[in-house]
This record gives structure tokens, sequence and C-alpha cells, in this order.
């Protein structure tokens, strides 16, 4: 038997999952009772985190870490460090706030004035004003820059004058030229960007950054590094970035935004200087305002430099602590709104910012994904949601730099359900759960195991909740499911026949679309995609018979976001691609110019390629298909069919997720692959046959799929000792519905707390939403629905019960014994051998989430959910 196959079958496969473990200075039994639960939950791993702790760093915590790292040595679990006091990382437990002024945060400024000459004898004042407390003012003047302004569109012109030299006591004495003109004081100041974050490590600076390393990082080096390596796995940084804008969550916040403090260190004069030029500081104004031909190649360089500098000194200086002791470095920064490519709360440049990492990483919290809104935006916590982005670029492009760089052996890790709000139950976790599966996504940190008092208030839904949260018994199914579906989808070479460019520094130097609108063209044919940075399509990759290839991965084709400017050495190699007979596909176009302003050949000699093709966003799924650069073939157009293939040596992998709320799929797919085809139940652990059937060079599969269902195709030349394993019944199209089931129904409750010992409530006649508010609008709990079952059994034949919908984790009884437990559809159960002929009792436990009796601000954003059984409840012979 193929050896990952068998890990899933005989329960020996890995541990994906590590939740974040909350500290806040409970009771030593406390923390041992969650720890147990945790484990017991059938997860090898927690990553502790302080939200907040007392007494960081003090006796306190370091006696709760004792017991934390005891508990979990004991019981062969590894544990995670979050790497400061509170998220965002980058606060080094308060050492900054009396720190040498060389090693807190700086910004550049600027203040302007309006001036009109011909006017001889002018004079203005320029230099900074004196720091006040929540008005600004402060700093060094840098320079003062004077700039011709258009005088009917009030743009900046690049008719500059550094008028420094004028300067005199802080006064500028300057004979002004004709025309409108914009006087700019540059300031330098540590005043600036979001207050809450004024105390944090300049993330441009390495010492600064060093101050986290010798205040965290060392502290728990000194405790527990024989540790290392072991029981402690390393350590996670939580949405570090660069925090320049006092609007922490406008996701549009970069250059060209108006009185932005921006990132800035001393080393940035000399490295500005050398790639614009000793006159650099003539185009600073530019950073914050609209200007000509020097604007792009300005912020081009800019935000070049800062998100290389902020990689070098912040992600690849504490990665290198790490793995010189022998554990990882793991974490996400901010990706929100496209925030990935730009200033504000995000670090410049998504794969710069975490190439240091040994996995790449992304959170989905919040309501950032929605089922069924993946191209409608939709309201979130902090504004409207980029949906398209959250569906189709921000997974792909995390998985996508865990195939590109060897560090990360293929691992992408996703914070997962945080801020939900008690309104989530196990059903939207496991559809969340897939949503990153199937694009590659192979760890998690569920969001969180907090052993607060319930209820708290800080971002539920919380898994254990003190033993509040009826759903927790059930969690052990959620998180076997997940570490099945990692363990077959690591290990092996994903498959995929596009790759996308990531263009950030086509975003920061002129008009660009944005990556995810050609991701989402592909996804929705199921044609797979990897998103490929700049930076590795100029050092990182090769063309071997006309193929892309970088690291294991192998691309027909690649394909180019519309781009008004990329750098010189970007459309050189393109260049360079189209010549070596690599198909390169422009979205709505060529670029017109470089980054850096610079006349570019290359332009011209990609019009002229043969290789190169402009296609229009709407058609490019189409073009892909008549080039046959895919994998998959489906029959007919299914919009939310999501699919994963993974190559093992010994078998292929594939995974299909019905993303849609509500849309059944009922389609067929041609896999590229004969021999045997075998359906894989990753929540039941069992594999059937597929009913599949051979077609030219590939396999015809049926393929339906209820709403959020998932199912796993496993192909192989052959299967050694497979045959016990198979469950020999084909798939249920052919099955055939026996009888319904109707009231009168007994119904009973039990809150988590007082489970599994019922209270009788009433009988009803019908199924119904037990939540309406003439019935029990405020429970939360388990419903449990109980009845006679008269039946007769066949020989020969299986009987399932399907109870319809459910609101939402659902388990059956026959005669007492279970039949199983289902977090989401199909609500379907085999009672075969717990059946008698003859009278028997039937029982179904329905449990809702804790929204009922907790309502919260998260769950504000949500359709809350019926509760109980719905039905319809009916027998099916097999």
């Amino acid at each position: 038997m193929t050896s990952r196959l068998h890990d899933v079958l005989t329960g020996k496969e890995d541990n994906y999952i590590l939740p974040f473990f909350w500290q806040h200075g409970e009771e030593e039994s406390v923390l041992r009772e969650e720890i147990t639960r945790i484990h017991e939950s059938g997860i090898g791993a927690v990553c502790v985190e302080a939200r907040p702790h007392p007494d960081y760093l003090g006796p306190k915590w370091w006696a709760d870490m004792d017991v934390i790292m005891e508990e979990a040595r004991a019981r062969g679990m590894r544990v995670w460090i979050l790497d400061d006091d509170h998220f965002p990382t980058g606060h080094a437990a308060g050492r900054l706030k009396d720190a040498p002024k060389e090693l807190r945060r700086l910004y550049l400024t600027e203040s302007h004035l309006d001036v009109i000459g011909p006017r001889t004898h002018s004079s203005f004042l320029v230099s900074p004003m004196p720091f006040v407390p929540g008005y600004g003012g402060g700093g060094k003047l840098v320079a003062v820059i004077a700039v011709k302004r258009d005088s009917v569109t009030g743009e900046l012109t690049d008719e500059t004058v550094d008028v420094s030299k004028e300067l005199d006591n802080g006064r500028l004495y300057w004979d002004i030229p004709k025309g409108h003109w914009r006087i700019f004081s540059i300031i330098e100041t540590e005043h600036g960007g979001d207050p809450e974050k004024r105390d944090y490590v300049n993330y441009l600076v390495a010492d600064s950054v060093r101050v986290l390393i010798d205040t965290v990082y060392e502290a728990f080096y000194d405790r527990y590094r024989d540790d290392f390596g072991k029981t402690l796995a390393g350590f996670f940084s939580d949405e570090p970035g660069f925090y320049n804008d006092k609007d922490t969550f406008d996701f549009n916040s970069g250059l060209g935004k108006l009185y932005v403090a921006l990132p800035w260190s001393e080393e940035m004069h000399t490295l500005m200087e050398r790639d614009l030029g000793s006159e650099y500081l003539q185009y600073l104004p530019l950073l914050w305002h609209q200007g000509q031909d020097n604007m792009s190649k300005l912020r081009y360089a800019y935000m070049n430099l800062v998100s290389k500098l902020y990689a070098e000194n912040f992600t690849n200086q504490l990665g290198n602590w790490c793995r010189e002791r022998g554990v990882e470095y793991i974490g996400h920064v901010l990706e929100d709104n496209n925030v990935h490519a730009r200033l504000g709360s995000g670090a410049g440049h998504f794969f710069r910012a975490l190439g240091g990492q040994d996995m790449s990483g992304v959170d989905v919290v919040l309501w950032q994904l929605k089922p069924g809104y993946d191209e409608t935006p939709a309201k979130g916590i902090f504004g409207e949601l980029d949906s398209e982005f959250y569906n189709y670029g921000m997974a792909k492009m995390a998985v996508s730099l865990a195939h590109i760089d060897p560090k990360k052996k293929g691992r992408t890790m996703a914070e997962v359900f945080g801020a939900y709000g008690w309104s989530e139950g196990l059903k939207l976790m496991k559809w969340l759960t897939d949503h990153m599966l199937v694009r590659g996504v192979n760890y998690f940190v569920p969001h969180a195991f907090s052993p607060k008092d319930y209820p708290d208030r800080d971002c539920p839904p919380h898994l254990y909740a003190r033993g509040k949260n009826p759903q927790f018994r059930y969690y052990k199914h959620l998180n076997a499911y997940t570490n099945r579906m990692s363990h077959l989808l690591s290990g092996g070479t994903h498959v995929a026949t596009a790759a996308v460019l990531y263009h950030a520094e086509a975003e920061w130097s002129g008009e660009a679309m944005l990556f995810q609108k050609p991701m989402k063209e592909l996804m929705r044919n199921q044609i797979d995609c990897d998103v490929l940075p700049c930076d590795t399509i100029v050092d990182g990759t090769a063309i071997r018979n006309g193929k892309l290839i970088q690291q294991d991965e192998s691309y027909d084709c690649l394909i180019v976001p519309y781009s008004e400017a990329l750098p010189v050495n970007v459309l050189s190699r393109l260049l360079e691609m189209a010549e070596q007979e690599l198909p390169i596909f422009f979205v709505d176009g060529l670029p017109v110019r470089s980054s850096e302003g610079e006349a570019v050949e290359a332009i011209a000699r990609l019009t002229a390629s043969e290789q190169i093709e402009t296609v229009p966003l709407e058609s490019l799924a189409n073009r892909l298909m008549q080039s046959r650069f895919y994998d998959i073939q489906v029959r007919d157009s299914q919009p939310y069919l999501r699919c994963y293939h993974t190559k093992h040596s010994d078998m292929d992998v594939f995974m299909f997720f019905n993303e849609h709320p509500y849309r059944e799929i009922d389609t067929e797919v041609v896999l590229p692959a004969t021999g045997m085809v075998l359906l894989y139940d990753a929540y039941d652990n069992k594999l059937r046959q597929s009913g599949s059937f051979t077609e030219e060079n590939g396999s015809v599969l049926k393929l339906k799929l209820l709403p959020f269902e998932t199912v796993v195709v496993i192909t192989a030349n052959e299967i050694a000792g497979i045959d016990a394993g198979i469950d020999v019944h084909e798939p249920t199209a052919s099955n055939k519905s026996v009888m319904s089931i109707d009231g009168p129904w007994a119904v009973s409750t039990a809150t988590s707390e007082q489970y599994p010992g019922f209270t009788p409530w009433r009988e009803i006649d019908q199924l119904d939403d037990l939540s309406r508010s003439e019935l029990l609008p405020s429970f939360s709990g388990t419903f449990k629905y109980e009845r006679g079952l008269l039946w007769s059994p066949r020989p020969g034949k299986r009987l399932l019960i399907d109870i319809g919908e459910a609101f939402e984790t659902a388990e059956v009884f026959v005669n007492g014994a279970s039949a199983g437990v289902r977090i989401s559809a199909p609500y379907q159960f085999d009672i075969t051998e717990l059946v008698n002929n003859g009278n028997n009792s039937l029982a179904i436990e329905v449990t809702n989430t804790l929204v009922k009796e907790t309502p919260d601000y998260f769950s504000r954003l949500a359709s809350l959910e019926p509760s109980g059984l719905l039905g319809p409840v009916r027998l099916i012979e097999a």
C-alpha cells in the first residue's frame, strides 16, 4: 500500500494543527485542564500567546510556561511561541520605550506651503514646529525642496529646486521664480504612524530588531535550550508590519496618500542616492504628491528598498537566529484587502516579508472568507472586503511561496476561525479548512483556546470555552479530518499548468491589474496555477522544453496581469523566456515603460515575439484551454468547483470541493491518469470504488457534490494490499429511498455541561427551527429527537439514514449505539449493523452553536442559522 495512504488508513498521519493557547495568568489547574482538552481533541502542538499576560517574562509567566512545557513533554506535544507580549509582533515587550534614538522607529514626513512668483525678498517659516502630543510636529529638517506646479491642474512638474542652502536659522530666504510653486519641508521624525505602535522596533534597522531577539528569543533560549528543536518547535510572528498610517485599517494606505509618515532609516539616504543619484532629495515630495515622469521611478525605488530592508533586517534575522539553534520560525503578515504589497499595516511585499520563515503563512479572520462571496464585495469589521482577493489571491499567494522556497518544504500555515463570533460552528470551520486545503494549505493554527472564564469576549469563538462550547466534544472529528487531508496533500509535488506574475513592483510604479483577477478566471475553470514574484522570475527559474521550471514545479505558460510598468530586469527576463519558447500571456496589454523610467528595448521586442500574446481577461481561461494548458478537464462550467492535484512517487491525489453554500455540483471530470481510481473519504477514513472508466489517455469520473462537500480521488497504477480496505459499494447515485420517518418526535435538551443528561422539552409532530421566538430562541446546546423505528432488514442490503438538514452537528443512535457524527452535509449515516429486525429505538442529537445563548459583536456579520433538525429524515437502502 502507498505510504501516505497507508498512514492515514492506519491512523499514523502526522500532526498539522497548532492552535493558539492564550495566556492571561490563569491558575495552574486551569492550564493543565486546557492542554489536556487540546490533546484529547487530536491535536499534537500548541502556539502559546500572551493575550496579554500580566507578568510577561516575569516569574508568573515562566511558572505558567513551565507547566505548559511539562504537559507537552509528557504528552509528546510540541510548543510554538508567539514572540511578543501582544500582537502584532514588534513591541519587544516594551523595551523600545526608553531605547536610544537610533533604535527607535523613524519616519519621513513632509509639510508644504504654496507660493506664486516672480517675487523677490521672500522668506518662509519651514523648520518643524515643536512636537506637541496629539498634534504632531518635531523632527529634523532634511531638505527644503521647491517644485513648480501646473498652473491649471496643480500637479507637480519635474522642475524642482533644492533650496536647502538658502536656509538661515529655520527660515528660508528665496526669490520665487515665475509661476506657481510648492515649497516642501522634508522632515525625519520619530513621531508618526499608528500611535499604538510608537514603541515598536524599526523593522528597517537590524540593531532595533535585535532588541526583540535579545528580549524575547534569548530569554526562551536561556530557559529551554535543551528543549529547542524537540518539545519547543519554534517562534511565531503575528502580523508585523510598518503601521506607518494612523488609520491602521486603511488598506489602501501607501505612497500617494497625503500627511502619512513613511518608514525610514538613516541608511535610506545612502541607498536612495545609490539608486537615484545625488539629486534624489529633490524628488522626495513625489512620495506623497502626484507628479510627472519622476514620480513612478521614485516610488518604485523607495518601495523596493524598504521591502528589502524589512526582509533582511527583520524576517531573515529572526529566521536565521532560529535555524542556528535548531528551531523554526513561522507566522504571517497582514495581507488584508491587498495591503500585502503596500505600506500602512502591510510590509510592502508579501514574498520578501515571509522569505526568512520556515513556513509560508496567512490568516483568515473577521469574516474575510464568507461562503458564496467569492466576487461580490462583502461587509467586514473594518469596511468592505475585496472578496476576489480573499478567495482567489490570498491562500494561493501563500502556498506558491511554499512551493518555490526550499526551506519551507512545501508547508503553508493558515491561522483560521478567529473573530467569526459564536455563530461559527464546526460546519463553517470545515468549510474554511477545505477552502484552504484545496488551495494547498497544509498546516493550521486554530484561533483559539482561551482558558478565561466564559464568555471571553476577545475574538470568539473559543474552541473549549471552559467546557461551555457544546460542539467541543465533536471538535476531534474535524481535527482528525484535517490531519488526514494535510498528510495526504503534503510531501508531494503540486501540479499546475500556469504561473501568474506577482507584480508588487508594477503596483508601486503605475497602473496595475491585481493579480487575483487572472487567478479567478483560471480557478473558476479548474486551471490550477501558482503565483511567482518578479524576484523569482529573474533569479530563480529556468526554461526547459518550453516550460517554466521552478524547484519541483513545472508550468506550461506564464501570465502577466496588466502592468503599465515593470522593472528593467523583469522585462529583460521575460524577453529571454519568450526567446526560449515559453508562452507568455499579457492580460489586457503590454507594459509601456520600465519602473525605473528608462527606455527599454525589450518592450518593443516583446511586442514582436511570436511567444507573446495579449489576451483580454475574460478570454484568458478559454485561451489556455485551446492550448491544452490544463491538468483536469470538467465537462461543463462549474465555477464553484475547486480542485488541487499533488503527485507522490507512488500515487496521485486529487481533491475536489464544492465551495458554494447552496448549489449542488453534478458533472464529469477527466483525470490525467489511468489504472486504479479510488475515492477516499477523509472524514470517515474509508476508501470506496469510484465507478470511473477509461477514455483515451484519462479516467472519467462522475462527480456529484452537495454544498460544502469534498471528495478525494486516489489514482495509481496499482496499490498493493489495498483491496481489504475498499468499500465495495458503488457511489450512492444508484441508491433507492425506502421510507420517510415522520413525527411525532420526543424532544429533550442538554447544555454542554449537562450532556449527556437531557431534560424533556415537548413532543412535536413536525420538524421546525427550534430557535424561533416562541420555541427556544436562546438555547445553545444539544437537541435530542427520539422515536421508535420498525424495520425488517433485507439480506445483502445496506441501510442508511439521511436526516436532511441539521443545524448543525449531528449524531445518530440506533438502539443506544452511535452510528457516527457528521459536522456538515451530507448528514447520512450507515445503520446496517445497528438495526434489528422489528422494533428499534432511534435518537438523533443535533448541536447548535453558542450564538443563541451569547449573541456577540462578530456574529452580527453572519446569517444566523436555525437550531435543531429540519429534515426530511428518510431511510435509504443500498
